[in-house]
């Protein structure tokens, strides 16, 4: 087997492990297939031109590597991958102060089994566990906690 091809083997390994770390992140087919390509490559080396270029082959490859990772992290390469969003949403929370146990209220939108309920003029997160209620359906407060309330079908 000739020199380049064995470069050629070794190269593709070093760019499939650049694939893994910048597109596809975590232990994937890349990853698999860059240590696989890698080793194979300088195994090759060894097996066809003995000792001497094997370790040229070997420690050419973890030079190049370690270049390649230095240089990922001087450059700024992770920040032109990142997504550069911010999430700014909110939790709404329920004002205990302003619903208790036995108040009554409306289901804005089908409970199936959750949905929004407006209760003392406030739109809250509602769960109806066991049962379906249909919009415009007077339902009462069972149980308040923090981000929604438990309701029940007023009978």
């Amino acid at each position: 087997m000739s020199a380049l091809v064995i470069v050629l083997i070794i190269l593709l390994g070093l760019f499939l492990f650049v694939l893994e770390f910048f597109v596809f992140p975590g232990v994937t087919f890349a990853g698999i297939g860059g240590l696989i390509f890698t080793a194979g490559g300088i195994f090759l080396a060894y097996h066809n031109y003995g000792s001497v270029h094997g370790n040229i082959a070997l420690v050419s490859t973890l030079f190049v590597g370690i270049l390649l990772l230095a240089f990922s992290f001087r450059s700024k390469t992770w920040n032109r991958l990142m997504l550069h969003s911010q999430i700014d949403g909110q939790v709404e929370t329920v004002e205990e102060n302003n619903i208790k146990v036995g108040d009554e209220g409306m289901a804005v939108t089908r409970l199936n089994p959750i949905g929004k309920v407006m209760v003392n003029g406030e739109m809250l997160e509602g769960k109806c566990p066991g049962h379906f209620i249909d919009e415009n359906t007077i339902v009462i407060v069972k149980e308040v906690f923090k981000t929604y309330i438990i309701v029940k079908p007023k009978k």
